[in-house]
């Protein structure tokens, strides 16, 4: 059974740090890359960054380059995703996703879904 479990979520102040959490068992990232996602109250979902070990690419959309950081831990079967200088706009519901194919395409679409972990930026 594949499992993606994200944590790290929580509430920080504009400005702040956090590093979320991506577990995986089931797959290996030979074989996958995963995607973090976000999602806020009536907007539409936005991939955030994605890492590809096997390839070696990453993947940052505009709003968080140079904020954001993804990284790979095969032995640990992990990926974090460390965020700094967090804004209000950043506060949403991330989540990650597995996904075969090469780089960070989506071409062929989502294999497997984690739950979400709640951000919220806010003073």
């Amino acid at each position: 059974e594949v499992q993606l479990q994200a944590s790290g979520g929580g509430l920080v102040q504009p400005g702040g740090s956090l590093r979320l959490s991506c577990a995986a068992s089931g797959i290996t990232f030979d074989d996958y890359a995963i995607s973090w996602f976000r999602q806020a109250p009536g907007k539409e979902r936005e991939r955030v960054s994605c890492v590809n070990s096997r390839d070696s690419i990453t993947y940052y959309a505009d709003s968080v380059k140079g904020r954001f950081t993804i990284l790979s831990d095969n032995a640990e079967n992990t990926v974090y995703l460390q965020m700094n200088n967090l804004r209000p706009r950043d506060t949403a519901i991330y989540s990650c996703a597995a996904h075969a194919g090469w780089g960070c395409s989506l071409g062929d679409g989502i294999d497997y879904w984690g739950k979400g972990t709640q951000v919220t930026v806010s003073s």
